[in-house]
């Protein structure tokens, strides 16, 4: 009776043990990983809205190709592990950044304003003849991984390897864009089944996909780094930044109220009427979940002028001010440590609440702009034809960016300098020696800006024209042209794209200055716990991007072949068809006159008989005469031969009938 508890014991314990381990082993690995998500709202001065979120996902990073992730997305871990990846960046954009009037001196520009299309950049870890085969392999995984054609970055022809002018320029870098790849929802749905709760909670949950692809501007980015190195030089962690940056009009809108001529007052929103749908709880996944709304220095100075005017001091942290009123008290308020600062709302998403719907309603109407980049940079086309042409790329300087470089501009040898990095296809035959600069309107050596140059010229089929260039202006300096001239190549039938009349694109060129930085500043304390405002207060280069050129080539008549097709076959069945028609007449014809002859053959006494016989049928001779064939086979010996013995038998049973 004592051994039957001691075997059920010794079975508790081979069952309960493991998954003891199992259990222990997962809380330690989940304590590891973190997750964290995060939405900025902020109001722009040309009516709309910009909404950026951000995700975060850190896994440390091991030697175990089949680790188990509980909020890591394994997918990119094993990329990371199998192609040697030390950073990688992959954006998927549909619309054009307005440099103009949404700003490109903030983190949110710099950072998050990519040009349109497919935009991929990644550095690895490997020998430097193996690069171009990891490349290979990750644009190919990526493509099954966000179901789009990033595969066709494999070829030469379609990336390149920037050595200067890009930030995160190395040896082992690989660059290349798609800018006529259309953005929908086949690519943001994979991008969202990265995220531990996708978009079922938390701030995901508001991405209602009508709502995302009608705005202006919508980019989802996907950046990979490690991180920092320990003190044995290795790499510890993973950090996978995930963010949704939507420029938007609002529903709502209050156009009913003027307040002069000139201005109106700027339209409310809230999140229900941006995004229809309202905020029910955090991710239970995640470690935080924060809503921020930021007013960016040109609002608060034009808020500030506000109270001056009304005579009203207000709270320094403008929860309530003249301008506009917040629906929900935010939970903490954060200031730039600068003379004209930018203010950020935090509010806080609880596990369990209720639903969270913020909304900004403006009293007055309020005029401002937002932070321009030291230089405003276009692109164009100039020339006419099939056969030539030239590519200017233009920089200006803006308005509020004038008296910080005036001011800078009475030292002496005050400089401006100025990235570019250009990447045209091989098709476009860029005559590198005939570039021109123009400062001013007036035209200029080129050694006496351009610092340092490179210059990778394309090759027929095999790779890219590249150009880097690191140039130095005078702060005073008003505008300045780069000029490039340029010859329009063949293309071989196979190697046009689908809709070739339409034209095709150059990828835009990069435009970067390293010596000013789009970082916000605020106390040391602010960013402890929040991934967003540790994005914001970097101090990364201010980075813009050109339009993209679309340059018409000699293009073949792609309809010739069906055209041929069709008159070949169409000549042909008119050949065929008449050819078995006189044919058939042929053969027609000599059989009526063989008929013909055989029934001159048959004699007139038949001839009579048959008029006769038509006679007394009541039709004409002329049209009920039969044919040769029906007369002879009528009037034929054994016919004639039948008749007589039928007669002979009718005659001999009369007679013996009787």
């Amino acid at each position: 009776m004592s051994l039957l508890p001691m075997r059920s014991f010794a079975l508790f314990l081979l069952t309960f043990f493991p998954i003891v381990f199992y259990e222990i082993a997962i809380g330690s690995a989940f304590g590891e990983e973190e997750f964290s998500e995060e939405l900025l709202l902020k109001p722009l001065p040309d009516r709309n809205v910009l909404a950026h979120f951000h995700f975060q996902s850190k896994a440390p990073l091991t030697d175990s190709f089949a680790r188990h992730h509980h909020l890591f997305p394994k997918a990119i871990s094993q990329l990371v592990q199998k192609y040697h990846v030390n950073a990688m960046e992959l954006s998927f954009t549909q619309g054009r950044w307005n440099y103009e009037s949404w700003g490109g001196f903030d983190p949110i520009s710099s950072s998050n304003a990519k040009p349109p299309g497919v935009e991929l950049w990644a550095v690895f870890d490997v020998p430097q003849h193996e690069v171009d085969a990891s490349w290979k392999n990750l644009t190919h995984s990526l493509s099954g991984l966000f179901c789009a054609s990033i595969n066709f970055l494999e070829s030469s022809t379609a990336y390149s390897a920037p050595k200067l002018v890009f930030q995160p320029a190395s040896g082992s870098l690989r660059y290349g864009t798609l800018p006529r790849e259309a953005v929908c929802t086949e690519n943001l749905t994979p991008w969202l089944k990265l995220l531990p709760c996708r978009d079922k909670a938390g701030v995901s949950a508001l991405m209602d996909r009508p709502s995302i692809y009608r705005s202006f501007y919508h980019s989802q980015r996907l950046r990979l780094t490690l991180s920092e190195p320990g003190a044995d030089g290795l790499y510890s962690g993973i950090i996978l930044d995930q963010t949704l940056t939507v420029v938007l009009l609002p529903s709502s809108q209050r156009d009913g109220i003027n307040y002069g001529s000139e201005t109106k007052i700027q339209p409310s929103w809230s999140l229900s009427s941006i995004f229809g749908r309202k905020i029910n709880g955090r991710c239970v996944l995640a470690k935080s979940s924060n809503v921020y709304l930021q007013v960016e220095r040109g609002l608060v100075t034009q808020l500030e002028n506000l109270q001056k005017d009304a005579n009203d001091t207000g709270s320094g942290n403008f929860r309530s001010n003249l301008g506009f009123e917040l629906s929900v008290n935010p939970d903490r308020v954060h200031k730039e440590v600068e003379k004209v600062p930018s203010i950020l709302y935090e509010y806080s998403i609880k596990e369990k609440t209720e639903q969270f719907d913020l909304s900004l309603t403006w009293k007055r109407p309020v005029l401002w702009s937002s932070q321009h980049a030291p230089l405003y940079a276009s692109r164009f086309l100039m020339g006419s034809g099939n056969e030539r042409g030239a590519i200017a790329i233009s920089l200006k300087s803006t308005e509020l960016t004038q008296g910080f470089l005036g001011a800078n501009s009475v030292e002496e040898g005050c400089k401006l300098q100025v990235n570019v990095l250009q990447i045209v296809p091989w098709y476009i035959k860029v005559y590198y020696h005939t570039l021109q600069l123009f400062v001013d309107e007036r035209r200029q050596v080129v050694t006496d800006f351009v610092k340092t140059m490179h210059v990778s010229p394309s090759e027929d089929k095999v790779s890219p024209g590249v150009m880097e260039l690191v140039l130095k202006f005078p702060c005073d300096m008003k505008s300045a042209v780069l000029y490039l001239e340029f010859d329009k190549g063949f293309l071989h039938i196979d190697e046009y794209p689908p809709d070739a009349n339409q034209g095709f694109d150059i990828p835009s060129a990069i435009i970067s200055f390293p010596n000013f930085h789009a970082g916000l500043q605020f106390p040391d304390n602010t960013s402890s716990n929040s991934p967003i405002l540790s994005k914001l207060q970097e101090k990364g280069p201010v980075l813009s991007y050109t339009e993209i050129l679309l340059v018409p080539l000699t293009t073949p008549d792609f309809s010739m072949p069906y055209n041929v097709i069709t008159i070949t076959c169409t000549v042909f069945a008119l050949y065929f068809g008449s050819l078995l028609n006189v044919l058939r007449r042929r053969v027609g014809e000599e059989e009526r006159r063989l008929k013909d002859k055989d029934a001159k053959k048959i004699g007139l006494l038949p001839q009579v008989l048959a008029k006769l016989s038509a006679k007394l049928r009541g039709k004409s001779s002329e049209t009920s005469q039969p044919s040769s064939a029906s007369s002879s086979s009528l009037f034929s010996p054994k016919l004639i031969f039948r008749v007589l013995i039928v007669a002979g038998i009718a005659v001999a049973w009369q007679y013996f009938s009787q």
